[in-house]
């Protein structure tokens, strides 16, 4: 066996983007810019002082890449190499020797050996985007990596250990890709030792104005040019953006603002946009029912219901629609953090234990017990 040598304006309740004198403390304010986020960081406190493989999940361009950093940043391998691979950015066969590395001969062209992302990262952490992308034959290898801690390199046999931490992250459901053959179950067990979801911008508008701000120094900052001032319209854009793209998406326009030094222009192209998606102009909140009101009357063209025997008080009627909507929303919680009941008591505001009677007075233990035996 081998031993592997270590390598390498503000609104109301706005938090102010600080001065990026040191890249831990700025990523430490991106994680803490709102509530919800307060719950990711909080998590990622608790998560990075052990060496157990994390799965980050979330929209494209919501931060996955910022938390995988944070949990190496605040790991007792903070000093050793953080390594990250792109799952989606290679076909297969080119990933494979990203990874693993290949050795002088393993086929055309390789001429000298050369060591993969793994080795690279030994004592350290590996980042593996978009997991979801990794082709099946590759998958095994990897499961292969996470028990047994080694591997070897394309062209050899021999097999070299290596110490190195996995966090992957990706904007996929695997539970739904394991269903459809797609994405190996074991793998997917032990990747999802640990889980964190990241939630999108629209969820945490509360952060935009000091984004902003941040996004408007930094590229300032860059491009060697005066930092713009947002005139209201521009400002309002920003707040009312669907923002698909999350948070890439406004530092994307952010840069173009600082860049161009033109925010009208992209002003009226976010303001196209957030009507394009909603015909009053107003962001949408997708993944989200609309409440149901009901009716009074029912509609002219359709026939009258039968008259309903009242067997209850009103009271009891009260006692029940509010059971009703207590279930309708533990649940729906629950679906967004994959059944991570820790990080759904956080979120409701409750105790650990209040969670898990309210899960038993409704009769989802059945669910939650399969949730955790089959994956969110």
């Amino acid at each position: 066996m081998s031993q592997v040598r270590s390598v390498e304006r503000p609104l109301a309740r706005t938090t102010t983007a600080p001065d990026s004198a040191a890249v831990t403390h700025e990523r430490d304010w991106r994680l803490r810019g709102s509530e919800r986020m307060r719950v990711v960081d909080d998590f990622i406190d608790r998560v990075a002082s052990t060496d157990a493989t994390v799965l980050v999940s979330g929209e494209s361009g919501v931060g996955k890449e910022l938390v995988a950093r944070s949990l190496h940043d605040r790991s007792p391998r903070a000093a050793r190499p953080f390594v990250k691979v792109n799952c989606a950015a290679l076909p297969a066969e080119l990933l494979e020797s990203e990874l693993f590395g290949y050795e002088r001969g393993a086929f055309t062209g390789a001429t000298q050996p050369k060591p993969g992302k793994f080795e690279l990262a030994h004592t350290g952490s590996i980042f593996l985007d978009e997991i979801a992308e990794m082709p099946l034959h590759l998958q095994a290898k990897l499961l292969h990596v996470l028990q047994d801690r080694q591997f070897s390199r394309l062209g050899s046999q021999r097999e070299i250990r290596v110490d190195v931490r996995v966090i992957a992250a990706t904007n996929k459901r695997l539970s739904k890709l394991v269903a459809e053959g797609s994405f190996r179950d074991d793998l997917y067990y032990r990747l999802n030792v640990m889980n964190i979801h990241v939630p999108p911008l629209r969820e945490r508008r509360e952060e935009i104005p000091g984004l902003i701000e941040y996004f408007l120094r930094e590229y300032a900052r860059e491009y060697g040019r005066p930092r713009p001032r947002l005139s209201d319209d521009t400002l309002r854009a920003f707040l009312e953006n669907p923002w698909r793209g999350n948070v890439r998406e406004l530092e994307n326009l952010v840069k173009r603002i600082v860049a161009l030094d033109s925010q009208e222009l992209v002003a009226q192209e976010m303001t196209a946009a957030t009507r394009a998606v909603t015909p009053n102009g107003r962001p949408e909140t997708p993944d989200v029912a609309p409440p149901v009101r009901p009716s009074i009357a029912p509609a002219p063209s359709e026939p009258r219901p039968a008259p309903v025997e009242i067997t209850l008080g009103l009271r009891d009627i009260a006692r029940q629609a509010a059971l009703a909507a207590e279930k309708q929303v533990l649940v729906e919680v629950l679906d967004r953090v994959h059944w991570h009941r820790l990080t759904a008591a956080r979120l409701l505001k409750v105790s650990y234990k209040t969670l898990l009677q309210k899960i038993k007075q409704h009769g989802l233990e059945t669910v939650a017990a399969l949730v955790l035996i089959l994956g969110a």
